[in-house]
């Protein structure tokens, strides 16, 4: 039977939880157990697809096509199970279940309320996202609760959670608060104030924490977690503290030191191998210890917030700890290349352009592709930045002075890019879209397989198949293909059913290429990420050859 880690959080938000679980996680299968991850998010939306980045960070999508929380890529780069739509529901997909069924007359007349209803629904989602990995057999089900502790929004989720662990019965279920311990610089001291209030707010709607991680920016010293323990009615040992570290895979080390793990294998009864976290130590002594460096410039228009390029930003520094390299990221905002020019490219090593939407900035993402065209700088572009630099070919090189996206301009007379109206998803269900569909139903999303065109660079990186996953609502229209291809322009893959454009490059280019898909969303520390990998390897490769 599965047993639950139910994490919670308090104070404030934005303490690392999604890291804390991750981390709890990879120790708990370093000890051989069978571990997965879930993720409840207290708002309506039905899923984050349609929030901006700079309201929610970067959107997640898994292999089966689910748009999620972020923490759904911590949990991936931290454990070998695969995430699904089930390890990751809202409040919005709660209550439009609930009210499908009461539609349907499933409640046979009864008063739909919060309690049991919608509780009981919640314990319904979390039991199904626990089964729907190693084939249901999950030892160990870690759910992480967003928002925080006192919020109305989080009160269903935790009564449901505290109404599953009453009914699942002794060592079936364990509850980890994270919570915040603040440094008050003007009285030079750590104030554990908060933490009380947070425990005490959490046991007053009927859960009692069995370990508490106590965020700060420093170690907290024993006597401040002897007064936790006292105020919180959590044993000495079981007080965490989890200070602010250089890297998050050293978080895994920092917890098993402390016996976290421990302390949640005796509480759920589980006997199993001492942790071993090797792995976490090679992968830790790579980060610190580089032997060589490169500065890639990411070209976006939502640079100020990093938040919304996480699992590109981890992806280039998974290739980097494989290759002992330094990667530098250096953020350019496209839109002060449309004012100030390409001045700022001339030092890097390489250019990014990654997936985004909408018209602003695109045409100073475009001027950067060129730069990089003509200037043999290795280039990568990541769905909009695949997009964009076959627009920028067909403006320069195939005579197409006025190619266009639709997306940018919906009478443009060349359009390169356009809104393709039917698909099909990674089941084989046809699926389609037109400019007036809901944007949360218009996009292909989740992982595809794909031929990859032999004696390409896209071959030589993926070997003869490409299997990413998708999160895009345009396409590379197939009509000006042929008169790109003509021109210099070489598509290496392209989806074996709708034939459409997954994978472009410039055989006269050293290294040039743009992918549809999302690569950054596979990518682990544990293995980095092929195209990464060979990217990294490019942009050393270029920055040797302007030593000589």
């Amino acid at each position: 039977m599965t047993k639950y880690v139910f994490v919670t959080g308090g104070v404030v938000s934005s303490l690392g939880k999604g890291i804390a679980a991750a981390s709890l996680a990879a120790i708990l299968e370093s000890r051989g157990l069978k571990v997965t991850m879930l993720k409840l998010d207290p708002y309506i939306n039905v899923d984050p697809g349609t929030m901006s980045p700079f309201q929610h960070g970067e959107v997640f999508v898994t292999e089966d096509g689910a748009e999620t929380d972020l923490d759904l890529g911590h949990y991936e780069r931290f454990i070998s199970a695969k995430m699904k739509k089930a390890n990751n529901f809202t409040t919005g997909q709660i209550y439009e279940s609930v009210l499908r069924k009461e539609r349907r007359g499933e409640y046979l007349g009864k008063t739909v309320q919060v309690i049991p209803h919608i509780t009981n629904e919640i314990q319904a989602f979390v039991e199904r996202g626990a089964k729907v990995a190693w084939d249901g057999k999950t030892d160990v089900a870690i759910v992480e609760i967003g928002g925080t502790v006192g919020d109305i929004e989080s009160l269903p989720f935790l009564e449901a959670v505290r109404q599953m662990s009453l009914r699942l019965g002794r060592n079936s279920a364990c509850f980890i608060h994270l919570t915040l311990v603040p440094f008050i610089a003007s009285a030079g001291e750590l104030k554990t104030k908060p933490t009380q209030h947070s425990v005490q707010k959490l046991r007053e709607i009927g859960i009692f924490p069995d370990a508490l991680l106590c965020r700060a920016d420093r170690r907290i010293p024993d006597d401040e977690r002897a007064k936790i323990s006292m105020f919180s009615n959590v044993p000495l040992e079981a007080v965490i503290s989890v200070w602010d570290a250089d890297s998050i895979y050293k978080i895994p080390a920092m917890l098993e030191a402390q016996q976290l793990d421990s302390i949640v294998t005796e509480k759920l009864a589980i006997d199993a191998p001492k942790a071993d976290l090797s792995k976490w130590a090679e992968i830790v002594y790579a980060q610190e210890n580089p032997v060589q460096q490169i500065t890639i410039g990411m070209v976006g228009k939502y640079v100020d917030l990093t938040e919304s390029y996480k699992s590109l930003i981890e992806a280039l520094n998974h290739a980097g700890l494989h290759t002992r390299t330094q990667v530098n990221i250096r953020y350019i905002d496209s839109e002060n290349i449309e004012s100030d020019g390409v001045g700022e490219l001339q030092k890097l090593d390489a250019v990014l352009v990654p997936g985004g939407f909408g018209k602003r900035g695109t045409e100073g993402k475009i001027a950067a592709i060129q730069y990089a065209r003509e200037n043999k700088v290795p280039y990568l572009g990541i769905c909009l930045g695949m997009q964009l630099a076959v627009i920028e070919f067909a403006r320069h090189c195939a005579g197409l002075e006025r190619a266009n996206s639709t997306e940018f301009d919906s009478q443009a007379d060349q359009p390169v890019v356009a809104l393709i109206t039917e698909w099909q998803d990674s089941t084989g269900k046809t699926e389609k879209r037109t400019e007036t569909s809901d944007l949360g139903g218009t996009m292909r999303l989740g992982s595809q397989r794909c031929p990859v065109k032999p004696g390409t660079l896209a071959e030589s990186i993926y070997g003869p198949e490409v299997n990413e996953r998708h999160r895009h609502r345009y396409e590379v229209n197939n009509n000006y293909v042929e008169q790109l291809e003509k021109a210099g322009l070489r598509i290496s893959a392209r989806t074996p059913t709708e034939n459409l454009p997954e994978i472009m490059e410039l055989p006269d280019h050293p290294w040039f290429i743009g992918v549809q898909f999302h690569p950054e969303f596979t990518s682990t520390p544990r293995d980095s990420h092929p195209l990464f990998m060979a990217y990294v390897k490019a942009a050393l490769a270029y920055k040797q050859s302007k030593a000589i």
